[in-house]
């Protein structure tokens, strides 16, 4: 009677397996073993896209990328490669086509359940202007999900994550988070003219677990930006640090970037957008700052006056080793295209990886 008595009990076993199957999807199980925050810099040629999911399970994407199926499919892939059947949240930090663009092909591939913007208008009086039709076809997605306008200080609730809104429609936030305080550096700071585009709307957000934190503001630009380090810094020091618009020069001043000592950057740079060799260099000379790792090579360009830029850009002096470098191509359609991908633990400690050659770096918890 034992073989049978092994045999019913496997059958049972299998049964069992078989009717949990049913009950939890793929994405329920791998949500079920997470441990840590996973995060995707996905290549959009320059525009934004970065996908943050939380040990929950659920997701938050900044930003859409551009029109087209490029853009589309390639944070489509990130989402299943995360083992994701859904974006839970699309935070669109302003209207420019290369945030937005990407929300209508996106949606076709990906069901979107929340949208987080700064409202239901366009600001813009920049040569940058959003074409209608994207911005209507914006609206016409937002109008099946749910809808949160957000100001400084509210959050996204994020299951397992504190996501908290910096700045949103012009407005910046003004009490200070934890480690936030007085700003030496503010009587060094020079305006630019000021920016009447969307950029300076742009919903910029703190993504923190535990003691990790990692800073997106979108485009925000350079007098915005100033708006949150002075005189008070009300972020605090950064783990991880999205450069803000690119790296151009129109963002990134040193009385921010150099307040909030990020032990990492993250250039969304495209092969001929961003990376300006001011704010290359002014986050590379960031005090504290470990390394800079680059979605992009950066190809030499010459310096443009509408971005701040008085030096060429790129090129062998403007650009990090290759092994901190996902795209290599100079063209902007290409393939495969790779991601940065970061994996961030409680206690502050995260690791990098480049998925073009596997190259990855281990950051232990600030002491």
């Amino acid at each position: 009677m034992r073989k049978p008595l092994l045999a019913l009990s496997a059958l049972v076993v299998l049964a069992s397996f078989a009717s949990l199957a049913t009950r939890v999807s793929l994405p329920q199980l791998r949500a079920q073993q997470r441990t840590t925050l996973d995060i995707y810099s996905i290549d959009v040629e320059g525009g934004g896209a970065t996908l943050f999911v939380s040990p929950s399970g659920e997701s938050l994407l900044v930003d859409a990328g551009n029109p087209g199926a490029r853009d589309a499919d390639r944070i489509a892939a990130a989402v299943k490669a995360a083992g994701l059947s859904q974006v839970d949240y699309l935070v669109i930090s302003h209207y420019h086509g290369d945030h937005v663009g990407g929300v209508a092909d996106l949606a076709a591939r990906v069901p979107i359940r929340a949208f987080v913007d700064h409202g239901s208008e366009v600001h813009d009086g920049s040569p940058f202007k959003l074409r209608d039709e994207i911005f209507q076809g914006y609206l016409a997605q937002r109008a099946k999900g749910r809808h949160l306008q957000v100001k400084p200080g509210d959050t996204v609730p994020i299951k397992g994550l504190n996501v908290t809104v910096l700045s949103s429609d012009g407005a910046s936030l003004q009490k200070p988070l934890p480690g936030g305080g007085p700003n030496a550096l503010c009587g060094a700071f020079t305006p630019q003219p000021e920016d009447l585009s969307e950029n300076a709307r742009s919903v910029g957000v703190v993504v923190a677990l535990g003691r990790f934190r990692m800073l997106a503001l979108g485009d925000l630009t350079w007098n915005k930006e100033r708006d949150l380090a002075c005189p008070t810094n009300v972020i605090g020091p950064i783990d991880v640090y999205l450069t803000t618009h690119h790296g151009l020069n129109l963002s990134g001043p040193p009385v921010l970037v150099h307040a909030i000592r990020p032990r990492v950057a993250l250039m969304n740079n495209g092969p001929r957008k961003g990376a300006s060799r001011e704010a290359w260099l002014t986050v590379k000379n960031s005090p504290g700052l470990e390394d800079l790792w680059q979605l992009h090579y950066a190809v030499q360009r010459d310096g443009n006056a509408a971005f701040q830029e008085r030096e060429p850009s790129g090129g062998p002096d403007s650009n990090v080793r290759e092994d901190l470098i996902a795209n290599l191509a100079e063209a902007a359609e290409h393939a495969p295209a790779y991601e940065l991908r970061v994996a961030a633990r409680e206690d502050g400690s995260f690791t990098v990886r480049n998925t073009r050659n596997n190259f990855s770096k281990a950051y232990p918890a600030r002491k």
